[in-house]
This record gives structure tokens, C-alpha cells and sequence, in this order.
């Protein structure tokens, strides 16, 4: 499981390191790709598998279906980690998630998000007003 959140830095070749905590949750490569709200998820091969396998069940003749998978699995990267810790983000992922120098890495239970870190601040920002009222939203889930 992945929680917490770290503030690091992209260096000028689009490599960041991966907080050494998430890093033993990854073999060798970790499966990035495109993300909501303009951030980047990222996921260990295994639960990649896991979330591929619930699109495949998406019926086809869905349009919002073939969207959604197209805009996912056509920004999916397969990165490896180097002996540093790090991963290379594709040029494509940066720009989608506006990322330049620093970012947020943010543990989400079963994957990770890059964040370009004003972005973060202002989802927080915006989200911490709106908390209470998102919780009562969800006593449907018994939280």
C-alpha cells in the first residue's frame, strides 16, 4: 500500500527518484501513464495487471469505454528503475502533467501520483474546503 506524500526534483534528463519506501513494492519497472486531474498514475506491474484486466471488461460499443482505455493505455510506459532509485519520465507524460522541476509524489493506496507540486497545492488548497461535504458523500461506502 502506498501513503504519504514527497516533495522531489526532476532533473534536466526527466529522471525523478522514486521514494526508497515505494520503491519495495517494485521489482524493476514501474508502469506509468496517464492520471486524472492532470497528475501522472503510477503502478507496480502487478496492479497494472489487475486494473488492465477490469478495462478489458468494459463492453466496446461503449463509447466513453473505448475513450477511457484509448486515453489510458496509449500514455502507458513501462519505466524502469536504475540503481539509483529513479525513473525517466517520458517528454509525452511531463507535459500532459505540466512537470518541469519539482513535483509531489503522492502515495494513493494501490498506485502513486506525480503532481507538478503548484498543481498539488491548489488541489489541496481547493479539496480541503470541500472535505467534509466529499466525506457525507461517501457514508454509502461505510467510511
Amino acid at each position: 500500500m502506498f501513503m504519504g506524500e514527497y516533495r522531489h526534483t526532476i532533473d534536466e534528463k526527466g529522471r525523478v527518484i522514486i521514494p526508497a519506501k515505494f520503491r519495495e513494492d517494485f521489482d524493476k519497472t514501474i508502469i506509468v501513464t496517464r492520471g486524472l486531474d492532470k497528475c501522472l498514475f503510477l503502478y507496480p506491474p502487478c496492479e497494472w495487471k489487475v486494473l488492465e484486466e477490469k478495462l478489458l471488461t468494459l463492453p466496446l460499443t461503449k463509447k466513453d469505454a473505448r475513450a477511457f482505455t484509448r486515453f489510458f493505455f496509449s500514455g502507458a510506459n513501462d519505466c524502469p528503475l536504475d540503481k539509483q532509485g529513479r525513473i525517466n519520465l517520458p517528454d509525452l507524460l511531463m507535459k500532459y502533467a505540466s512537470l518541469e522541476k519539482d513535483c509531489v509524489i503522492v502515495g494513493v493506496s494501490n498506485r502513486m501520483e506525480i503532481w507538478n507540486t503548484s498543481k498539488w497545492n491548489d488541489y489541496l488548497a481547493l479539496s480541503e474546503q470541500s472535505y467534509s461535504d466529499i466525506a457525507e458523500n461517501l457514508t454509502d461506502f461505510d467510511l
